[in-house]
């Protein structure tokens, strides 16, 4: 039986707040102008900031670090820098997943 990750299934996205330390994968969108996201007014201006900094389809990410408890800010790596993100901002990254 095939996985939902193997190259010929469709893409699985998940929110990078969803991710622990270690893993790796893909900026596949950064979602702006949905407040619900984010869980505030300012969730356009979270997603264009994410975009400034470099949360671009294709780059890839690793999460490096999580604070604990709680797991609250993340530490991740987009191609060669390193951001803290808290997990509400990270709501508005999605990312395909590299199998394990």
């Amino acid at each position: 039986m095939n996985s939902p990750l193997d190259p010929g299934h469709a893409a699985v996205t998940v929110p990078l707040a969803t991710l622990r330390k270690g893993a790796r994968g893909v900026v596949a969108q950064v979602l702006e102008g949905d407040a619900g996201i984010v869980g505030d007014e300012t969730g356009a201006t979270i997603g264009r900031r994410l975009i400034e900094i470099g949360f671009v389809p294709g780059e890839p990410i690793q999460i490096i670090e999580e604070v604990w408890p709680g797991g609250d800010p993340m530490a991740v790596r987009v191609g060669s820098t390193v951001f803290a993100l808290r997990r509400r901002e990270a709501r508005a990254v999605l990312v395909r997943v590299d199998a394990p």
